[in-house]
């Protein structure tokens, strides 16, 4: 069999377009991510799946890299319709046992004792099929395909019924005075865009290359976390300082100089174009190499201005600033965590709402997630005996208004979405993958009920969430009363490529509903937000393609193509130089902006050539 070209592994060997002045050197904390975002660890000579079972490990490269075809005679068959399993578990991050200070809002409940764990109600378990052996295996012949499929058949029959089920209702309500970038964001106004949302499918899908930002040079793994689209500025966190660039040209609007770097920012930003950041209290020093980041500040992302920064101290430290790790926004309450406290502040001008408060249970907020509502993952007990607590809270006094206790062997979980309530966890390390997710868990906000608990298999499914933020999670997205996760890559009906689905759960009933999107062969899939009752997507390109951006219909998942970049060698390269784990995919009105949420320094050994690295990349249909 003919094998295709082979994907360069070296970088992009020069720019397209004009890139601008790097900003000054700086720093971070955080450890350099590694190079490949997605790859799996595939478990030892595993069984050959029936026909239709999903579970080829993903390429290596991660979100973005070029993928490599597999060897001649791989497993490329068609798949038949039944639904399957999914991937190659990947071995876990190494754990970090947090700190435990005393402080959070007073329990009703001394001791925290587990109100709800396995006994309630779950969704139940899918089939599961064998994945198949890694490497060039043989094609399944038509009469395997055909016994293959039978099986699965039967398996579905006596497993209790097909894998997918029909939705309940949508889910009403509508946003308040948030503009939302996360998995929850983006409510749709209908009108002038595709049915259910408000992006419009252009005339042209191609897209042209809008600009790119280089490195800025830094002498240490530095976080860049932090971008946002207004109408008429692309945000971007840099080194020392949160720059504005023009939508079209990236020429530099304006820049807010900052005392440190930027070491977390909300997704999330008001209507009038306001967020939230934490930040370092100085820049390192050879007293102090890791200065704390114990500033929160507030920014006008329209006018560029910082509008108030401050630092706050906990009950437990006395006169010591809190240390934050993440920040968020919900309505006009800016909500900042750590492992030492955490506190609120009105976005207007940083009043201080309200700080959690030390118990006798020794209880402490492990961070907030904000949007349309604002809720807290909180851990009492010790580290031995914990229990984590999901509460939804009112964001101008910081009261519980509803707490869920997760099942016992809950050590993390994150909050996917506040309103629903969704949250995920890695119950009992069970997962075995790094995404820190084997279970979702919808909540009624309003009573703390469990309303379903959705087994997510990680050999199945894709989406990633980290193991001590609370809200990190990406590569999904709820809406519809549903949540919109991808599958594991696995092979294609073509000759060579992965590809993978979008399939969605229903919040109420936890079953997986009716129909899927596919991505095709050799693309795989992310969700990257809500745009209404729409999944705006990603479509993680073969080697010799652009990447591609793409509206689904929540309900009926029709794919409308609303991007196509350019195949040109050094624009694929360059958007293919990102991952998933460790970049932010933008979308807005005819633009795609994707950054690094963390730079380092090139390695001394890198050629001129390895050096061409960038901090932005932008397409534009517009």
């Amino acid at each position: 069999m003919t094998q295709p070209p082979q994907p360069s592994d070296e970088p992009p060997q020069g720019g397209f377009g004009a890139p601008q002045d790097p900003p000054p050197g700086g720093f971070g904390e955080p450890a350099p991510p590694p190079s490949d975002g997605f790859a799996k660890q595939p478990p030892p000579e595993p069984p050959t799946p029936p026909a239709g079972g999903y579970g080829s490990p993903p390429p290596s490269g991660g979100f973005g890299a070029p993928q490599t075809p597999p060897p001649a005679g791989g497993f490329g068959a068609p798949q038949p319709p039944q639904d399957p399993a999914y991937g190659y578990p990947q071995a876990p991050p190494p754990g970090q046992p947090p700190t435990q200070p005393g402080h959070g809002f007073p329990q009703g409940q001394p001791g925290m004792p587990p109100q709800q764990g396995y006994g309630y109600p779950t969704a139940p378990m899918h089939p599961q099929y064998a994945a198949p052996q890694q490497g060039g295996g043989k094609k399944f012949n038509i009469r395997m395909q055909i016994i293959a499929a039978a099986v699965v058949a039967m398996v579905l029959i006596v497993g209790g019924g097909a894998i997918y089920a029909s939705s309940g209702g949508d889910e009403g309500g509508k946003k308040d005075d948030l503009a939302s970038a996360g998995p929850d964001g983006g409510e749709g106004k209908g009108g002038d865009g595709l049915a259910g949302g408000t992006e419009k499918a252009p005339s042209d899908t191609k897209s042209k290359i809008g600009f790119q930002l280089p490195h800025p040079k830094v002498t240490d793994t530095t976080a860049v976390d932090g971008s946002w689209i207004t109408d008429k500025v692309y945000v971007k966190t840099g080194v020392y300082e949160v720059v504005g660039y023009d939508l079209a040209k990236g020429t530099k609007l304006w820049s807010i100089p900052l005392p440190g770097q930027v070491c977390a920012a909300s997704r999330h930003m008001s209507k009038d174009f306001r967020t939230a950041i934490a930040f370092e209290e100085g820049k390192p020093s050879a007293a102090d190499k890791y200065p704390s980041c114990n500033q929160i500040g507030a920014l006008d992302l329209a006018g560029g201005k910082l509008m108030w920064n401050k630092s706050v101290t906990s009950d437990s430290n006395g006169d010591e600033p809190i240390r934050f790790s993440e920040v968020t926004l919900s309505g006009s309450t800016v909500a900042a965590g750590g492992t030492s406290g955490g506190a609120a502040f009105n976005l207007a001008d940083g009043a201080e709402l309200w700080k959690p408060k030390t118990d006798a249970n020794n209880c402490s907020d492990r961070g907030y997630a904000g949007g349309e509502a604002l809720a807290v993952v909180r851990r009492c007990g010790s580290y031995d005996e914990s229990q984590l607590t999901i509460q939804a809270l009112n964001p101008t006094t910081g009261a519980p208004l509803s707490s869920y206790d997760m099942p016992a062997g809950v050590e993390y979980a994150s909050i996917v979405s506040t309103k629903p309530l969704v949250v995920a966890a890695d119950v009992g390390d069970t997962a075995g993958d790094g995404s820190g997710i084997s279970d979702f868990f919808s909540i009624d906000a309003a009573t703390g009920k469990l309303i379903v608990r959705i087994s997510a298999d990680a050999d199945r499914y894709g989406a990633q969430c980290g193991s001590t933020e609370v809200e990190t999670c990406h590569s999904l997205a709820v809406g519809n009363n549903r949540l919109y996760v991808p599958t594991e890559e696995h092979e294609g009906g073509g000759e060579y490529g992965d590809t993978n689905e979008i399939v969605a759960f229903d919040l109420t009933t936890g079953k997986l509903v009716g129909g899927k999107a596919d991505a095709g062969d050799s693309y795989t899939l992310t969700p990257l937000r809500m745009d209404g009752s729409n999944v705006i997507a990603y479509k993680k390109p073969p080697y010799d393609k652009g990447g591609q951006i793409v509206s689904i219909d929540g309900s009926t998942f029709k794919e409308t193509v609303l991007m196509v970049n350019p195949d040109d060698e050094a624009v694929r390269d360059a958007e293919n130089s990102f991952s998933s784990d460790y970049s932010e995919f933008l979308y807005e009105k005819g633009r795609l902006f994707i950054s690094e949420k963390m730079i380092s320094e090139p390695s001394k050994s890198a050629s001129a050539a390895d050096d061409k690295q960038y901090l932005v990349v932008s397409f534009s249909t517009v």
